[in-house]
């Protein structure tokens, strides 16, 4: 049984991922936290929030999740549920970081940065899920990238910037050269 909470965990985490993304990252006013850093974040592309930042706040949600799931199905599950829930948020982490510092190098990871890069350059209002596009198609956020995606050359990646024609399919560099 408790490897059921272990995965449920783990597919919880791409609902918060898509919630907190959408509903607190891209609030209009600057006044929490969470959405100062997600601004600064589309502002700065290379820009995450800092470790302590995020391990403050994940553990203060964490062990009240673990216990509000452990009230209804016993402590062991919702702790084993918040070890799934944060492991997958350790691996979405990893994965949005080198999402902006590395070049893809399977169809998955091109396929992730352009959903992704999308959301940064084209329509911050689509993809908020940066692991999986499920949550955008269930609320109807999601966008199929079809076209080349245009970059501001003060935003491109470090990646991009190296090889703009090794990538020249899926993303162009505008803008004048800081």
């Amino acid at each position: 049984m408790p490897v059921i909470f272990f995965f449920t965990g783990i597919f919880s985490w791409t609902f918060f991922e898509y919630i907190i993304h959408r509903f607190v990252g891209h609030q209009k006013k600057e006044n929490n936290p969470a959405t100062v850093e997600h601004h600064r974040h589309h502002r700065e592309g290379s820009y995450f929030a800092p470790l302590w930042k995020k391990t403050l706040l994940a553990a203060i949600v964490v062990p009240v999740i673990a216990l509000l799931v452990g009230l209804f199905f016993g402590l062991m599950n919702g702790l084993v549920f918040s070890i799934g829930l944060v492991g997958m948020y350790l691996v979405y982490e990893v994965f949005h970081k080198l999402l902006h510092i590395l070049a893809p190098l399977t169809k998955y990871g091109r396929w992730a940065r352009r959903h992704h890069f999308y959301h940064h350059f084209k329509s911050p209002a689509k993809n908020h899920g940066v692991t999986s596009p499920l949550w955008d198609i269930v609320f109807g956020t999601h966008a199929p990238v079809k076209e080349k995606l245009r970059v501001p050359q003060k935003m491109a990646m470090t990646w991009l910037r190296k090889h703009p024609e090794k990538f020249s399919r899926d993303f162009e560099i505008v803008g004048a050269k800081p």
